[in-house]
């Protein structure tokens, strides 16, 4: 449920009002808007008298909310919310068009540190890297795991960069917390909901990719878990979902941009590399998320991708990345965004 607050409400009003709708036993959340306040009710409404609050003097209306998800709901929060990657460092939401890239694996200290000055370079606005690696194959390379982020945190030192990586369990949240700007959430847990849970009371970004046989109402449950427990800073990712199409490696589900950005306030990022799953397919399919109106994208991204330790196929040299990215350039300046570089 939603209470859509009269023009000239004062924020001590706000919050006085806020207090006698938790009287009905819900929780109530103020969000001040660019164009009006509202307070967004979160809990069994059921028995609540709309009418009673309607009568209030500084009420305009009340709005009920079908959809399960609430905190990650527009109708909660109109305005679009900005996430920094970093506190005063690149946002994704906004006007910038935000580009993350690295290798799918940390291989080595100078790999990593090599690449994050080269994809800086070519404008992205953050660095990529798997240290714990979830693979479907147990004999297939599982990642350096605690060494590998300690070559991440060597590497946002050499180039400034903020680094996103993949968490795959609970006991590596205080890994994570002291090495990591943006804790990627990948598509196998996006309902683990214990480390959802765990994730939202971590202050730090969280970027949470869609399962592949997710629908998109339960992608933004899965954030709605995040935040239930306090944690707002949530990026959206498509990453491709399980079709009956095999000349792919996932089929990317473009609609779900235009519908996400309707659905939901967060940010929205695609992942073209998982989407297709061939180092050709990325420059196209990243054009089309850019014309879809996502916020940004993550790209895979190695110095010899014939011989990586994971993804390779998938994955664009630095130089093409630097041609893709200067591709782009101008088309997101057509969207009304703006690229690094």
């Amino acid at each position: 449920m939603i209470v859509v607050l009269k023009n000239g409400t004062t924020r001590e009003q706000v919050e006085e009002i806020g207090q006698w709708l938790e009287g009905f036993g819900v929780s109530a959340r103020p969000i001040f808007g660019s164009s009006m306040t509202i307070i967004g009710l979160v809990g069994d409404t059921s028995a609540i008298d709309m009418g009673a609050i309607e009568r209030n003097e500084h009420v305009e209306r009340v709005v009920k909310v079908q959809e399960p998800f609430k905190r990650t709901n527009r109708k909660f929060h109109p305005d679009n919310t900005l996430v920094e990657l970093i506190p005063g460092g690149p946002q994704a939401g906004g006007e910038q068009f935000c580009v993350i890239a690295g290798p799918c694996s940390v291989e080595t200290e100078a790999q990593i540190t090599g690449l994050a000055r080269q994809v800086r370079d070519a404008g992205a606005c953050a660095l990529r890297g798997g240290a714990f690696k979830p693979r479907t194959s147990p004999y297939s390379f599982q990642g350096l795991k605690a060494e590998g982020l300690m070559y991440l945190k060597k590497a946002r030192e050499a180039t400034g960069m903020p680094v996103v990586s993949e968490i795959t369990n609970l006991f590596h949240l205080d890994l994570f917390n002291e090495y990591v700007d943006v804790i990627q959430v990948g598509t196998r847990n996006m309902q683990n909901y214990e480390l959802l849970k765990e994730l939202g009371r971590l202050n730090k970004p969280i970027l949470i990719k869609r399962g592949f046989a997710n629908t998109l109402e339960e992608l933004l449950l899965s954030a709605e878990y995040i935040m239930s427990s306090g944690n707002e800073k949530i990026i959206l990712c498509e990453r491709g979902i399980r079709t009956f199409e095999t000349m792919t490696r996932n089929t990317l589900d473009i609609s779900a941009i235009p519908l996400l950005k309707k659905m939901s306030h967060l940010p929205v990022m695609v992942d073209p590399s998982h989407a297709g799953g061939i180092a050709w397919l990325v420059e196209p399919l990243s054009m089309a998320a850019v014309a879809a109106g996502a916020d940004g994208l993550i790209i895979e991204v190695h110095n010899d991708p014939a011989n990586a330790l994971s993804d390779g196929q998938q994955s664009l040299t630095p130089e093409e990345f630097s041609g893709m990215m200067k591709k782009l350039a101008p088309l997101a300046g057509l969207m009304g965004r703006k690229m690094e570089g």
